[in-house]
């Protein structure tokens, strides 16, 4: 199978603290520095799982950009996309008790103009957005574009909403039709994400709930799917929605596909970072 993502390369700066933050003052934590960006982790966990990636994304000309694509590449993901003058993005994880807060800084990605993409980067067997590419501008009129090239090849498309707090910044109903433009054959939400969009509302045939601790549950028109995840200790949540769904997209049954997802997310949260 041949994945394409499109959306955002990271430097991700992870901080697992070892006792809660005192303001003002200084306390001890381990930190990792690895790419991520939902859609640079949905194509490593892709590849993880013995899958073709490539990983639609602009990135800056720092230190920064030059380290993530020399990591990704060491994972087999093919990064495609423009080198800008500019930042790549970093985004900070401060890890407490397994949990993951997360401040971002998008960098240049979300510049990416829809004549920087090459339609034959849309070659292939199913794409996976970043919802984080549908609130911006230009990188969303890429995102429609590659939406566009991707279906005309016979391929489907799969949208990870963003964070709630930036579709309530974006405005849900703006976002919604959004998605009802781009029409997606799978969206992947949290259950804070899926209730923003209008709860019953189901923007796609598939709808695939993340729901934490509770696992995840995995909607059609027609019937609903159940799962709970597998257990384990969770060392850091960071990433753990991009590696269930890379783990969902490879195909099978609803159920398979949703059991390899909850197979790849064990993974991902029993180790630090968001990468396999």
């Amino acid at each position: 199978m041949r994945l394409a993502t499109l959306g955002d390369v990271m430097l991700d700066v992870i901080v697992r603290l070892e006792q809660p933050l005192a303001r003002g003052d200084d306390v001890r934590a381990q930190t990792l520095t690895t790419p991520g960006g939902q859609a640079a982790n949905v194509a490593a966990w892709a590849v993880s799982l013995g899958a073709e990636a490539r990983c639609i994304a602009k990135r800056g000309d720092d230190a920064a950009g030059e380290l993530v694509a020399r990591e990704l590449a060491a994972r087999g993901v093919e990064l495609a996309g423009p080198v800008a003058a500019g930042a790549t993005g970093v985004v900070v994880s401060i890890v407490e008790d397994g949990e993951r807060s997360m401040a971002s800084d998008r960098g240049v990605a979300p510049t990416l103009e829809p004549d920087e993409v090459d339609p034959e980067w849309l070659d292939c067997d199913a794409l996976h957005l970043s919802g984080y590419a549908l609130l911006r501008e230009p990188i969303v009129d890429a995102a429609l574009l590659a939406a566009r090239l991707a279906r005309a090849r016979g391929a489907p498309v799969s949208v990870d909403v963003a964070a709630w707090t930036e579709v309530r910044a974006f405005g849900p109903v703006r976002f919604r039709e959004l998605l009802d433009a781009l029409a997606p054959d799978v969206l992947f939400a949290t259950e804070a994400e899926w209730e923003m969009l209008g709860g019953a509302y189901l923007a796609a045939p598939t709808g695939v709930i993340k729901r934490g601790a509770r696992g995840v549950a995995v909607v059609t028109t027609d019937a609903r799917l159940d799962l709970a995840p597998l257990p384990g200790d969770v060392v850091d949540a960071t990433g753990a929605g991009d590696a269930f769904a890379a783990g969902f997209l490879l195909g099978g049954s609803l159920e398979s596909a949703a059991r390899r997802g909850l197979e790849c997310a064990a993974r991902c949260v029993a180790n630090v970072g968001s990468m396999p």
